[in-house]
């Protein structure tokens, strides 16, 4: 390929400029489905687990969109016969489910979460039935279910028969509950009243719940009920290994728009020796380029070429790429790093176009800047606080002893953080002093811990943060 600027020009169009889809659903063309994901997709599956950007949301906006269904059944094929419901989700929906004040309002009123979430079931079922219960609003059908178990009952029952004569399923979705309270106890509550939901669901054969849930909740004492094993025994986490982060970047690429499309297709065509193959209108990735093969690694270099440098001392783009963008646990979420590819792409062609390949290594390193900016706003919404609490720790370098972050805590904020003002759920164990702050910010993978006991953050935070590090991408001035 000789237009270099042409073809960074295809992958800058060709990514996702906004990498969030806000709770709705994706295109087809950028459906990516890793094989680590199909459980969670499966119907018998009842919770599923997932970090900030590992797919939470996009799964539930996928199986509540019935395109996107359809497609979802060539891995997981019950799914081709299963009427979907959205049970909570971040996109609002007051006739499908309260939102949060509501939901407050009805907790204060002295329901208990466990009558909302029937109450959300009732209405699904329903209308499934074309049975009239009271829906004036939330309160009145929470009032319902609570006065009329032996009803509800048999609608459960009449709907669940239905399904099974026509060979049919019914699945009702759980995702964004950390929007529904700011207190850990209630949202405690709120969980595993859902949970207990869940639980209930599967009395009734065809009808079945999937609550989406993040790390932090699901770790806390939400199963200490009866027969919770059950759920946990489904329990699924949505993880990316790095060769399938390659495989949603070329799935991608090959369904870029018009012309910017030919190009990066033509660029797989001259690496793979295969051509790309079309199905329903987009592009599939072949399955030997799904795995860390050479054949995926040539797809990579035929962009990147093979060090981050002028010599192999200097890394690798193929694992460089992926690598500087885990968190402390070593997970790299896709948003990050399409982000990281695509303004890889921008500063190569704006600060290095003489260069022979679409991406300089140094444009991957400012990828990583990119991507550390916004991992840190997607981690500010979901964990208002980790910023609270990591501000005070700019211009540090790392790694560094503990005592560096107790001075600047100490200095900066105050003896304790249980005197800090902080705005949403609040970190789990502030009650432990700062020693508390340092464990929840290393179970969400900002702070790491080496062998010697230093403090050591990984580059995808410690350049949003801006935190530096002897040798390594200097975080923006």
């Amino acid at each position: 390929m000789t237009d270099i600027a042409g073809l960074r020009q295809a992958i800058v169009e060709s990514l996702p400029a906004e990498t969030s889809h806000s709770g709705q659903p994706p295109d087809l063309e950028h459906l990516y489905i890793p094989p680590a994901h199909i459980k969670a997709l499966r119907l018998d599956c009842h919770l599923v687990i997932g970090t900030r950007g590992a797919g939470k949301s996009v799964w539930t906006a996928a199986l509540g969109c019935s395109v996107l269904r359809k497609a979802l059944g060539a891995v997981v094929p019950a799914l081709d016969q299963t009427e979907v419901r959205i049970g909570f989700a971040e996109v609002g929906n007051s006739e499908l489910y309260p939102d949060a004040d509501t939901f407050a309002q009805l907790l204060a009123a002295g329901a208990t979460a466990y009558d909302v979430w029937r109450s959300v079931v009732a209405r699904w079922v329903a209308q499934l039935q074309a049975q009239p219960i009271p829906q004036t609003d939330w309160s009145t059908t929470v009032t319902w279910v609570r006065a009329n178990p032996e009803a509800l009952a048999r609608m459960m029952q009449q709907t669940s028969q239905q399904f099974v004569e026509s060979g049919r399923q019914g699945l009702i979705v759980f995702d964004a509950l950390d929007r529904l309270s700011q207190n850990w106890q209630e949202m405690d509550l709120i969980v595993r009243d859902l949970l207990r939901v869940a639980l209930w669901l599967k009395s009734y054969p065809r009808l079945s719940a999937k609550v989406f849930l993040r790390e932090d909740q699901a770790e806390r004492t939400v199963t200490d009920f009866p027969d919770a094993s059950k759920l946990l025994a489904t329990q699924a986490e949505l993880a990316w290994a790095p060769h399938d982060l390659h495989s949603l970047l070329w799935q991608t690429l090959l369904n870029g728009p018009g012309e910017q499309g030919e190009k990066l297709r033509g660029v797989y065509l001259q690496t793979t020796k295969m051509s790309a193959q079309q199905s329903d209108g987009h592009w599939l990735l072949a399955e030997s380029c799904k795995k860390d093969t050479p054949l995926q690694r040539a797809l990579f270099e035929a962009l990147a070429g093979p060090w981050m440098g002028r010599d192999k001392r200097r890394g690798v783009p193929y694992v460089w790429a992926v690598s500087h963008l885990a968190d402390g646990k070593g997970r790299t979420s896709p948003r990050s790093f399409l982000a990281a590819i695509r303004q890889a792409a921008e500063v190569s062609d704006e600060r290095y176009s003489t260069h022979p390949l679409a991406l300089h290594y140094e444009g991957i390193k400012q990828g990583i800047l990119k991507a550390s900016g916004i991992r840190v706003n997607e981690m500010a919404e979901d964990y208002s606080w980790v910023r609270t609490f990591m501000e005070p720790l700019t211009g540090l370098n790392v790694p560094c002893e503990y005592s560096s972050l107790l001075d600047r805590w100490n200095s900066q904020l105050g003896s304790s953080p249980a005197q800090v003002n902080i705005h949403g759920l609040p970190p789990q164990h502030t009650q432990r002093g700062w020693d508390g702050i340092k464990d929840d910010l290393r179970r969400l993978g900002v702070l790491d811990l080496k062998k010697d006991g230093r403090i050591d953050m990984p580059d995808l935070y410690r350049v949003g943060f801006g935190l530096g590090r002897k040798g390594g991408v200097k975080p923006k001035s």
